[in-house]
Formats: structure tokens, C-alpha cells, sequence
């Protein structure tokens, strides 16, 4: 009976011990191991202002890991852009669509921002992997500069026929550094 108690003591710590020594990653989105989704990037947390990516913009997660966008910002001219990016969140991925919209609710209002495709050098007719518009509110809301404190922004996307939706984060955060003229973040 004492081996007993002594076995089941040690498993309970164990558990104790392994639950309270987690990496402090958040899991995996549901539906796809990063692993078997060829998921050999590292963009820290998709949600988390840190994760760059390669236009110095917020990387934002769509689906499971099938795509990725990246949110820059120009404080000064408040242009926004999305920027499409394969499963490495790196490559561009150039989509047939006219544009993506970006969904905001301040206090409940909601909002709808529709940024209309940039096609870039390079890319087939008909086919863009950027995504820009002008806008102050937007601007302010993305930079995390909204004066309300119960704000959400989605970025949602039609890939082949099949919606994509993306949380972008509204609240504040630091740059780093100032933005000057045509210098996107």
C-alpha cells in the first residue's frame, strides 16, 4: 500500500511539475500541426506586435497556417497595406481578388474598410499580393492609437473561394522608432 501511495505521489508531481513548466508558447492553432503543415518559420506569436515580417509589418495568421498577411502602417501619410504572404509567412502570394477588407468595432460601432488591390512588379495580370488604403481612423485604429478602449479589428480574405479571417491587434504599442515619410511599418 506505502508503494502505491508513493507512485501515485510521484505521477501527481510530476503532472504539478510539467504543467507549471510550459514554454510559454501559446498551442497550436486547432486542425494543424505546425510540424505537418511545413511550418518552418518563426514569427513569434501572430498576435504579438514582435513578430515582423520581411516589410517590417505585423504578421497575421490565416487559417492554419495555409497563409499569412502582414499589416504595415505609414503614420504620416496613414497609409495602410496588407501584404499576402505564403504558409512561410515570407513569399508573396498573389491572389485573384479585387481587394480585402478589414472589419472594426469601436465601442460596437462597426466599420468596414475595404483596401483595394496594388498589384506589384512581376505579378500576373489580374493577380496582387498587396492591398493598400488611405485612411486616418483605420490608421489610428491599427496603431493601437484608438481612444477607445473596447476596440477589435479582423482582416478577412477570399482566397479561391474560401474566406480567410485574421485578428489584428488594436492595442497600443511601441515602434521603436518614428515613421518618416513613405517609411511603412
Amino acid at each position: 500500500m506505502c508503494n502505491l501511495f508513493s507512485i501515485t505521489r510521484s505521477l501527481l508531481i510530476v503532472v504539478a511539475l510539467t504543467g507549471f513548466s510550459g514554454c510559454g508558447k501559446k498551442p497550436a492553432p486547432a486542425g494543424g500541426d505546425h510540424a505537418e503543415a511545413g511550418h518552418d518559420h518563426d514569427h513569434g506569436d501572430a498576435h504579438d506586435h514582435a513578430a515582423e515580417g520581411p516589410h517590417g509589418g505585423h504578421i497575421i495568421e490565416l487559417g492554419v497556417e495555409n497563409y499569412h498577411a502582414e499589416l504595415s502602417h505609414d503614420d504620416a501619410t496613414h497609409k495602410i497595406g496588407v501584404y499576402l504572404l505564403g504558409s512561410d509567412a515570407k513569399t508573396a502570394a498573389p491572389i485573384d481578388a479585387p481587394s480585402v477588407t478589414i472589419n472594426v468595432a469601436v465601442d460596437g460601432t462597426p466599420t468596414q474598410y475595404t483596401l483595394p488591390a496594388t498589384p506589384q512588379s512581376g505579378e500576373a495580370a489580374g493577380k496582387a499580393s498587396y492591398f493598400e488604403l488611405v485612411s486616418e481612423p483605420l490608421c489610428k485604429i491599427v496603431c493601437g492609437e484608438s481612444e477607445s478602449k473596447n476596440t477589435t479589428a479582423r482582416l478577412s480574405i477570399t482566397i479561391d473561394n474560401k474566406p480567410y479571417v485574421g485578428i489584428i491587434e488594436t492595442e497600443p504599442h511601441e515602434h521603436g522608432h518614428e515613421h518618416g515619410p513613405g517609411e511603412a511599418h
